[in-house]
């Protein structure tokens, strides 16, 4: 009856109109029922065999359906296994390539954080021994418990600039103040000077009188200003030497006795440890306290031959310089008050002191605004 069936199937015709559309197939009861009745007792799909060759050909090219599906499942097995191992090796390479220099990047990053850190520690660690023992020293020279190096013809010259440092910063206060003050007498005479010459052009009677006056003031308030002249340049000479020179000579005088204190502690170390019982970690802590001092030593030598040499050098710069601003400063006293213009002008001249103009130290009009 299915032979019967699909060969009616098969041989059944389809007619197609014109506009390429299907035609309906004259109603066939019996064609109906027999196609169901197919499809309820047909054969399992699961179950069925593909033809290699043509319809009704030898059934050895009979492939079963199963088969094919074992192989599908077998090439799809194969192809996510192959899948999932060039997955593994590219992971892998990742891992092996841009990982792994990321990972260097960053433990190279980690090491040097660390290595920063190490050396700031032990800066600190360093610091405050140092700070301990250079304390402990201090204290022990001043209650008189330990002992200090001393060099005693460096000792007094440092004493000796210390007080011709403020003998000179004295001076200087006293040329400062007398700058001011005469300063404000020669502005007082320059006023004066103007008032006489008013009243000259005012009182016919008076005129000579008035004039003789005002020509006087006018002429000692030109040699003021030449003296102050000379009096400004000897007030900055020796503001240099005092707030300069003389000051930096005792900026090594201050590093030169913080390293002899720390010189004198390290000393004191390393003499406590030699009094004490030499096992193998005490000739360690030794032989490193032996090495500490050796390098303070040197370098307390080496700032005892910096302030020696510039001691000297300030002798001689402190002579030359005072001898040239103590004579002009004589000569510009002398030739003023004993009203020699001339003398006072060779003096400006032999030390090449510049004159001001008059009223060159008042304010501008934009600065009294």
């Amino acid at each position: 009856m299915a032979d019967s069936i699909m060969s009616k199937a098969a041989t059944m015709e389809i007619p197609i109109n014109s506009n390429g559309d299907t035609g309906t197939l004259p109603e066939d009861d019996s064609l109906e029922q027999d196609l169901q009745q197919v499809m309820v007792s047909g054969p399992n799909l699961n179950e069925t065999s593909i033809v290699s060759g043509g319809y009704g050909g030898p059934a050895g090219g009979i492939i079963p359906t199963s088969s094919i599906k074992d192989i599908r499942m077998k090439s799809r097995g194969a192809g996510l296994s192959k899948s999932q191992s060039a997955a593994s090796q590219l992971a892998q390479h990742t891992d092996q390539h841009p990982g792994s220099s990321n990972n260097n990047t960053g433990n190279s990053t980690e090491e040097v954080s660390r290595g920063v850190a190490v050396e700031k520690l032990d800066s600190v660690k360093k610091w405050g021994i140092n700070t301990y023992k250079c304390t402990k020293q201090m204290f022990s020279e001043r209650f008189g418990r330990g002992s200090r190096t001393v060099d005693l013809e460096l000792e007094a010259q440092i004493d000796v600039l210390r007080e011709t440092k403020n003998k000179y910063e004295n001076i200087l206060r006293l040329a400062t103040a007398l700058i001011s003050h005469f300063q404000s007498m020669v502005q007082t005479q320059q006023a004066l000077g103007d008032s006489f010459t008013e009243l000259s052009q005012k009182s016919p009677e008076l005129q000579d009188e008035f004039g003789y006056n005002a020509e006087t003031q006018k002429l000692l308030c030109r040699n003021g200003e030449a003296l102050l002249s000379a009096i400004n340049f000897f007030v900055s000479s020796i503001d240099t030497l005092v707030n300069k020179t003389m000051e930096d000579t005792l900026m090594t005088i201050k590093l030169y006795e913080n390293t002899r204190l720390e010189f004198d502690a390290y000393r004191s170390d390393l003499e406590e440890l030699s009094l004490s019982p030499r096992d193998a970690a005490a000739m360690v802590r030794i032989e490193m306290a032996q090495h500490d001092y050796q390098i303070h030593r040197d370098k307390y030598e080496r700032l005892r031959s910096d302030v020696t040499i510039k001691l000297k050098f300030l002798e001689e710069n402190k002579v030359k310089v005072m001898h040239k601003q103590l004579l002009l400063f004589h000569n510009a006293i002398s030739a003023y008050f004993a009203g020699n213009q001339e003398q006072l002008e060779q003096t400006l001249i032999q030390f090449n002191v510049k004159l001001k103009p008059p009223g060159s130290d008042k304010p501008s009009w934009l600065e009294e605004q």
